[in-house]
């Protein structure tokens, strides 16, 4: 019989509305205590904590990292600052879930995996999607052989336009649809790449901007290559007709397609089609982010390993900043506090 996991006592900064899917619901399906929350306004986090259970609310960020109570920091906050308080996170000796992307660039990423190094706690990017079933079980066939030899790889994730003021649009926090969606599509290419040959490159890209917001990408698509042969395509949009986050492999002997790869809770079917015919398999409505946080939680309490770590990372912060590169847009500028 499985020992159970002490309890993590999370503290989260910010009162970030993607928290009550990504942590607050995971905390209580698993019965990991949510002691803290601070944000900018503490009236804001008082509802915040009144309507999600926290435990307490406390001053400022700082506070929230001072806390001795405090074992592992959850980071939703806009992407701009991840980076700088993930670093501040790990100095205080803190266990640190960063939202994706972990940083604003690769030098602010390596700068995060310096301190990950220097602290000895554990450090992951919330690539959540990477612990659900369906995920799995897409690497499960790839793996297999039954597609054939794989030829391309092609990741979409495409959401309608936020309102122009959301942060998401702004340049000085790190915004663009690479930085809120286009991280999967590569992030998942870069996670098939020891399938089929090694890493992907980012070979070109085209953009468009968002009109008032020099510089912010509106989408993204970027053209990879692995380097045994196969191909990638991997795109994005931020202000898109509707919700699209597929995930689809194409082999010699057939594909296989992950319907909402990145939201399987909303969609849990992956469907295979080989010249044997064609078959829809059902992973499981339940949350990638619940998987997530026992993931994480085993990692914390007893070691066990996680599949992606502060180099992936990095190399993830990379693919992005070569992405944007490629598509003539500058990387996100590093944030000072």
């Amino acid at each position: 019989m499985d020992t159970p996991v002490e309890p993590l006592r999370i503290g989260v900064l910010g009162a970030a509305r993607i928290s009550s899917l990504s942590i607050v619901s995971p905390a209580k399906a698993t019965g990991h205590r949510l002691v803290a929350v601070a944000a900018r306004d503490r009236s804001r986090a008082q509802a915040w904590a009144a309507d999600h259970g926290v435990e307490r609310v406390v001053d400022s960020y700082e506070d929230l990292l001072a806390d001795p109570e405090v074992d592992v920091v959850y980071n939703p906050l806009p992407n701009g600052l991840h980076g700088p308080w993930n670093v501040r996170a790990l100095r205080a000796g803190k266990h640190v879930l960063s939202e994706k992307p972990s940083a604003s660039n690769a030098s602010e990423a390596a700068e995060v995996a310096a301190e990950v190094a220097k602290a000895g706690t554990t450090f992951m990017e919330a690539f959540h999607y990477l612990f659900h079933p369906v995920t799995r079980r897409v690497l499960e066939v790839v793996a297999s052989r039954e597609l054939g030899a794989v030829q391309h790889i092609a990741t979409m994730v495409a959401i309608p336009a936020p309102p122009d003021a959301d942060p998401r649009w702004s340049l000085e926090l790190a915004g663009g649809a690479v930085m809120d969606l286009g991280c999967y599509s590569l992030h998942a290419q870069r996670i098939l790449g020891p399938l089929v040959g090694g890493a992907p490159e980012v070979v070109a890209a085209r953009a468009g901007t968002r009109a008032g917001h020099p510089g912010v990408d509106e989408w993204l698509d970027a053209d990879l290559a692995f380097p045994g042969g196969v191909t990638g395509s991997a795109r994005c949009h931020m202000a898109h007709d509707d919700v699209e986050m597929t995930l689809r492999v194409v082999g010699t002997e057939g594909e296989v397609v992950a319907h909402n790869f990145v939201q399987p809770h909303l969609d849990d079917r992956v469907t295979v089609t080989t010249p044997a015919g064609s078959r829809t398999e059902s992973l499981g409505p339940r949350s990638s982010y619940t998987y997530q946080l026992e993931a994480f939680a085993a990692a914390v309490r007893t070691g066990a390993p996680l599949p992606i770590d502060a180099a992936d990372a990095v190399a993830s912060m990379e693919t992005i900043d070569a992405a944007y590169r490629a598509a003539g847009l500058p990387p996100r500028p590093s944030s000072v506090l």
